[in-house]
């Protein structure tokens, strides 16, 4: 797990740059982004789980031949979670690995829903996540935020109790500000998750559906005009209609772009594919997110340097990158000047003579 699924060749001393720059992360799930050593622990706890305690052993598991498999390993190790004491120790474990990626800020993606029908109690996963978000705020200055998402594939049950979960004032927890929508896309249309958006924007929350991943631009529009998105999560099909494209850039909607996934899941062939560049030609704000990265072998540094390759970037256009992950977050005007200064200060120190 040691090597990065798309090597960026980007020079050496950009890489050191990178990994010290400040950064905010808008599109990183809670279960994906357990490292190879938690996973381990984690089926080390639960031995009747198939997947394997053995840390090399999960390179090979992590190997995706398409996105439907993507899903289904996604859904075993979403099943090692069984125990607060799991979720407690998993959102503690993400939140210092993106703290030792220099990410100031976070809105970290959870699926209630896979916790509670297992059986963990609601109270206690509210309590267990938000015990590490603040634990993890204090020792390692990492914000979190959270987006509770609908897994599609769960159907409008998982809809109905995502939605509950979000909504109720005796469970909310602190730390949420946003709604999504995740899983396979072909088959589970964005329109019938409509009431369950309206809800937890009534509610306050924003929306930040996935879409556009798998299928095409249609899906896009759909999260657009049903679920009244804030930012899409990937929308990697949008470069495939010229409206959409100008629609997002005008309305100044995100893309939360994540460049490593994409390739790993097959939702693009091959990186030179990948249609970063269309996007930032035509006016989109993107944002750089490296989604699940111990499954796609990779980390928010590999997916900068990514994008460094594709966009011709040099530290200027990194720092510009950074800061529209930044301006993009649901994090207050304040906090948003605060990463944005701190990006400036460390752009400018690195670059003086």
């Amino acid at each position: 797990m040691s090597e990065h699924l798309v090597e960026p060749r980007v020079p050496r001393d950009l890489h050191a740059f990178i990994a010290s720059l400040p950064k905010a992360e808008l599109h990183v799930h809670h279960v994906g982004s357990a490292s190879p050593r938690i996973v381990s622990e984690l089926a080390a706890r639960h031995p009747d789980s198939r997947v394997p305690s053995d840390p090399e052993a999960l390179a090979d598991y992590f190997t995706f031949t398409d996105f439907a498999h993507f899903i289904e390993v996604y859904l075993s190790v979403v099943d090692l979670i069984r125990t607060p004491e799991d979720v407690r120790l998993l959102t503690y474990e993400v939140a210092r690995d993106l703290a030792r990626q220099q990410v100031r800020y976070a809105e970290l993606t959870i699926t209630p829903f896979s916790s509670t029908r297992r059986g963990i109690d609601e109270h206690a996963f509210m309590e267990a996540i938000e015990d590490a978000r603040k634990a993890a705020e204090a020792e390692f200055g990492t914000v979190l935020r959270w987006c509770f998402d609908i897994p599609g594939e769960a159907g409008l049950e998982a809809a109905e109790e995502t939605a509950r979960l979000a909504t109720d004032d005796r469970l909310r927890p602190e730390g949420l500000v946003s709604f999504g929508l995740g899983g396979p896309e072909i088959g589970v249309p964005r329109p019938q998750f409509k009431p369950y958006f309206d809800r937890a924007i009534a509610a306050g929350l924003h929306s930040v559906p996935h879409a556009g991943e798998t299928t095409g631009p249609e899906t896009v529009w759909d999260a657009l005009t049903h679920l009244r998105a804030e930012r899409i999560g990937h929308g990697t099909s949008s470069a495939q209609d010229q409206k959409l494209l100008a629609h997002l850039a005008e309305h100044r909607i995100a893309l939360e772009v994540c460049p490593t996934s994409n390739i790993a899941t097959r939702a693009v062939r091959t990186l030179d594919e990948h249609p970063l560049a269309q996007f930032v030609q035509a006016g989109v704000l993107v944002t750089i997110n490296s989604d699940d990265p111990p499954m796609f072998g990779t980390d928010l540094d590999n997916e900068y340097a990514v994008a460094a390759r594709l966009l011709d970037l040099d530290e200027r256009g990194l720092a510009d990158l950074a800061k529209n992950a930044v301006e993009a977050s649901f994090l207050d005007e304040a906090g948003k000047r605060r990463i944005k200064d701190e990006i400036d200060t460390y752009t400018t120190d690195w670059l003086a003579p």
